[in-house]
């Protein structure tokens, strides 16, 4: 249930994952056991989208739970590869940066996690999961008493307020848009151009601040999924005296258990104790340690070195989205030791290879090009049965609705490629649009997924254009409307168990734009119908309605080739306490750690 744009190999976003953050698959601790069975693995993917609780005050009052033989002090080390793209959690849907979140910002919701993988939404800032009223369609929140941001200022409703109506500044473009175009439609930029810093504000009927603790939302039909809604680190809140604006980045205000004191962008990130997180309002959080140092740059076969190596201060390390590097899988898994400190997991993510379909608008090529792409290739560089599975649509197994026998074009039988069909579909194709620009990260990720496209696609007949892009700002760039790119890898999952939380972000032909999530720029009418249509309808009508828009999508217009499904094989040091899959982040759980020692 992160943010759901994924992050490198196996993470996101994921989002965050984060999204970053879906729910995923076992949240305990098994040792090298996961990614031998994909029938099996998937059974326990399927767990994830049973629908997530909504807890009131009792569950929603702090402190949380104390994570077993906890200790306080230290500090937790954490690798990554690209740097964060964002800081600002109006701008966070990515699975990096969703991580980070969790341990910063705090937003009127937020997931609970128990040691099952059962997750609920319970109360963050505010004191449940809020109270709906007129059929869904109106939504109150009451704000705790106690809690302040890192300055120790009281968090108030015109904070919350100050919160939503930023979402709707120009400067905002890479988060969350569901809050606001539930409130104010597809263009709610116009409703508030000024983002409210101008000293405008959304009219009560649509959001209401009638006292400090009181927040009202109204909407124009149901909105059962708000409480997940709100639980995004993109709607976690911007205290208003803290607030700056486009150089909000550098410097974000924390509300959670620590906070910022360096942040060498790219380079180091460095978190402090937040004095003013008061643990008797947070039902989620702890504060064990007394900071984290993050350190960028470090690439995954250098941070597996050293987790399994285990010396010095690698014995505090963790890693942050990147997993165990594929190349030394075998050494983890044969080491009895190393293996004990790994977590594992099925991600909610589906890898495609996207069509940027102002540039490719000859389906044939498309058609090629989902019929040539090697999975099985793809797979390998992710670390194999441990990386992930064969993708043969756009749902995942963690996803309600997922048809595994859903194939269209054979990918489970031809994971290599079906090279002969492809070759075929291109025989009437003119040569110039057999050219294809792709871009790729530069990671060592990246470089590994380009070598596996060129391969497959130059195969049958592709002049594939390989161009770099910088890994830390790669969905950045590919979500520009005027990009110069033909083709490119992404991953998306579920923001919580439903298919509208796929299909309408990355498909909905009202959300292109700068910076949306819909990078193949799908604009069907009869795709935005079957959105609106399933939108309104009741759960079990409406998954007959989100079938029908994926089925379509897939097999008439083709916006991206179906790769893999992701897992998520991690490893940390010796002296890491609390580690554990987490359900919600579908990463480790960064928000129980602790150092033995």
């Amino acid at each position: 249930m992160m943010s759901h744009r994924a992050r490198g190999a196996r993470a996101v976003v994921i989002a965050i994952a984060a999204g970053s953050l879906a729910l995923t698959a076992c949240s305990k601790n098994e040792g090298g056991k996961s990614g031998k069975d994909t029938e099996k693995d998937q059974k326990q993917a399927a767990v994830q989208s049973k629908p997530v609780t909504y807890v009131g005050a009792a569950g929603s009052t702090g402190p949380a739970k104390d994570v077993p033989g906890a200790k306080p002090g230290g500090t937790i080390t954490v690798y990554q590869e690209p740097g964060l793209t964002h800081l600002d959690p109006a701008q966070i849907y990515v699975s990096d940066a969703g991580q980070v979140a969790n341990l910063l910002f705090r937003r009127l919701t937020q997931f609970q996690e128990d040691d099952k993988g059962d997750v609920s939404v319970v109360g963050d800032l505010a004191t449940d999961s809020g109270k709906s009223t007129d059929g869904g369609r109106t939504w109150t929140f009451t704000l705790k008493d106690g809690i302040k941001d890192e300055n120790g200022n009281p968090i108030t409703s015109a904070d919350v307020r100050h919160t939503v109506e930023r979402q709707y500044a120009k400067f905002v473009f890479d988060g969350p848009t569901y809050l606001q175009t539930w409130l104010s439609g597809a263009d709610y930029r116009k409703a508030l151009p000024g983002g409210g810093f101008d000293g405008k504000h959304l009219p009560a009927s649509v959001l209401d601040t009638p006292d400090d603790k009181t927040v009202v939302f109204h909407f124009d039909q149901p909105r059962p999924d708000l409480p997940q809604t709100l639980a995004m680190a993109g709607y976690a809140v911007v205290p208003e005296k803290g607030d700056t604006k486009e150089r909000y980045e550098k410097k974000p205000v924390a509300t959670g258990p620590y906070k910022i004191v360096e942040n060498k962008v790219g380079k180091t990130l460095k978190l402090v104790k937040n004095a003013n997180w008061d643990p008797k309002t947070d039902s989620v959080r702890h504060q064990y340690a007394d900071g984290f140092t993050f350190q960028f740059g470090v690439t995954e076969s250098t941070q597996t070195k050293r987790l399994i190596a285990d010396e010095g201060d690698n014995k505090n390390a963790i890693q942050l989205t990147g997993g165990v590097d594929a190349t030394q899988i075998q050494d983890v898994i044969s080491n009895p030791e190393a293996s004990k400190r790994t977590v594992k997991g099925y991600q909610p993510y589906v890898m495609t290879l996207t069509f940027n379909l102002d540039r490719v608008k000859d389906k044939k090529v498309r058609e090629a090009v989902t019929y040539a792409v090697n999975s099985k290739s793809l797979i390998a560089g992710e670390g194999g049965a441990y990386g992930g599975d064969v993708a043969p649509n756009y749902f995942a197994p963690t996803l309600p609705g997922y048809e595994p026998g859903y194939d269209p074009y054979g990918r489970l039988k031809t994971p290599q490629g079906n090279i002969a069909k492809a070759q075929e579909i291109l025989k009437s194709v003119p040569a110039a649009e057999k050219k294809l620009v792709f871009a790729y990260a530069n990671s060592e990720q990246g470089q590994r997924r380009k070598v596996a496209v060129e391969d497959a696609l130059t195969k049958v007949g592709f002049d594939v254009v390989a161009k770099e892009v910088d890994a830390a700002s790669y969905y950045e760039q590919i979500g520009k409307l005027k990009n110069p790119y033909d083709i490119y890898i992404t991953g998306w999952g579920q923001d919580w168990p439903s298919p509208g939380t796929v299909v309408t972000p990355i498909y909905d032909g009202t959300q292109v734009s700068d910076g949306s999530a819909n990078y193949s720029h799908v604009k069907d009418p009869k795709v935005d119908a079957l959105i609106k249509k399933a939108l309104t309808q009741p759960p079990a009508e409406a998954a007959k309605t989100w079938r029908e828009a994926h089925h379509y999508l897939l097999e008439n217009v083709i916006p991206a080739a179906p790769l893999w499904y992701t897992k998520q094989f991690q490893i940390s040091g010796s002296n890491v306490g609390g580690a554990r899959y987490g359900s919600v982040s579908s990463l480790i759980d960064i928000t129980r750690l602790y150092l033995k020692s």
